[in-house]
Parts: C-alpha cells; structure tokens; sequence
C-alpha cells in the first residue's frame, strides 16, 4: 500500500493529493477540493493526463501509467 503524503503549512492547512483513504480525515472539518486535471483517452486508445495551468503527460499505454504519472507531477510540485 502508497503512502499518503500531507503538507501542513504554518496556519494549519493541510494539502494533500486526494484519495478515498482521506475519508476519515475529511469527515473532520471543513474541506475545499480542487480539480488539478483530468486523465482522459485519447482518439487512439492511450492515456492522457491534462494538468490545469500546466502541461499535458502522455500519451500513455495505460490508464494507471497516466495516472501514476499525474501523481508524481502533483508531488514534485505541492510537496
């Protein structure tokens, strides 16, 4: 099992990269999420990642190599 990683700024604020084992912690206040982008097929049958305000990861073969790729650019960047 992925571990979740949570940044924790000096207010208090938590970031994270969304997923349904946040439930738990969602439940306890109040929550803002934000689509960041979209994996999508492509005409062809390969995988895109398109990231809001940023580039396009792909093509790729396989649905989770697009979003194991989307994961990693969500990484680099908020953590």
């Amino acid at each position: 099992m992925s571990r979740i990683t949570l940044s924790i700024n000096t207010e208090g604020r938590i970031c994270a990269i969304y997923d349904d084992r946040l439930a738990g912690l969602i439940a306890q206040g109040k929550v803002k999420i934000k689509r960041v982008s979209a994996v999508e097929p492509t005409p062809d049958g390969r995988w895109t990642a398109a990231m809001v305000d940023g580039p396009v990861l792909g093509p790729y073969r396989l649905r989770s190599e697009a979003l194991a790729a989307e994961v990693e650019y969500l990484k680099a960047r908020l953590f």
